[in-house]
């Protein structure tokens, strides 16, 4: 199951994380408006996020591991799109 997104830059965390990873949930919240007046806010908005992401691919490795295949599935945009990336990553009956 999971929460559509509604910006281009949350649709295409959420597209690359499908792809990635095949989640059984995931939400992607865009936390860009509680940001402003911050580093890294530039009002255009979808500039931070929280990830809230359940897959398979997650059993068995550490919080570490998990974070990196996320970071891994959005090395692109963490480079030029996303200034700050929250995640809450677990496996399935966690």
């Amino acid at each position: 199951m999971s929460e559509l997104p509604t910006g281009p830059v949350a649709a295409e965390i959420h597209r690359r994380l499908s792809a990635a990873l095949a989640p059984t949930r995931l939400a992607v919240i865009d936390d860009s408006e509680s940001h402003r007046g911050h580093a890294g806010h530039d009002g255009a908005g979808e500039s931070h996020f929280t990830v809230e992401i359940e897959s398979a691919v997650f059993a068995g490795q550490n919080r570490v591991a998990r974070q990196r295949a996320v970071n891994h599935a959005l090395a692109e945009l963490l480079r030029d799109k996303i200034h700050a990336l929250a995640i809450k990553a677990k496996a399935p009956g966690e």
